[in-house]
């Protein structure tokens, strides 16, 4: 019985973002029951590197934009705190440097990691941080929760939507 209640209160973070005009992102984090079903949903204002940023960060531009930025301000502003946090995209993964919480990227392809940094969770497989590579536990403890078939992909086109409603509806 108390293992089913550590199931109930299991909860994923969905952390993905989309690109506007001008090079800027709109950020989105949704967290879900451990059947999918949503708690939470927060989202960022535009961010927009300026010229002087871009030249500075140069390669490191985008995960600065992506895991510092906007990743760091949804983890914080969130009220219900995530057991796993799932990234869509590697540029995501520097997020886990400040945070607290495990984070995995969901792999769309085989993209090459080590076997140390890598786990499976429902139907995908999840790449951790290079240096933290005991968050394979955190998934592996996730998998004790979400459903051997679950789609983890699916949630981030929910957040893409969510994100591109929230844009046309600030528009109007």
């Amino acid at each position: 019985m108390a293992e089913q209640r550590t199931q109930d209160r299991f909860r994923l973070g969905f952390l993905t973002a989309v690109r506007i005009g001008a090079g800027g992102h709109v950020g989105g984090l949704l967290v879900t029951n451990r059947q999918g079903r949503p708690l939470e949903f927060q989202c960022t204002t535009p961010v927009r590197p300026n010229r002087t940023q871009e030249i500075l960060y140069g390669p490191t531009l985008l995960p600065f934009v992506l895991g510092e930025l906007i990743g760091k301000t949804l983890v914080e502003r969130v009220g219900v705190k995530p057991d796993l946090l799932l990234v869509e995209g590697e540029d995501f993964l520097g997020l886990r440097e400040h945070v607290a919480i495990p984070v995995g990227c969901v792999l769309t392809d085989e993209s090459p990691a080590a076997e140390q940094e890598k786990a499976t969770l429902g139907r995908q497989s999840i790449r951790v941080h290079p240096d933290f590579t005991e968050d394979r536990a955190a998934v592996g403890k996730a998998a004790e929760s979400v459903p051997a078939d679950a789609d983890l992909l699916e949630p981030f086109e929910r957040v893409r939507e969510a994100l591109k409603e929230t844009l046309t509806a600030g528009a109007a």
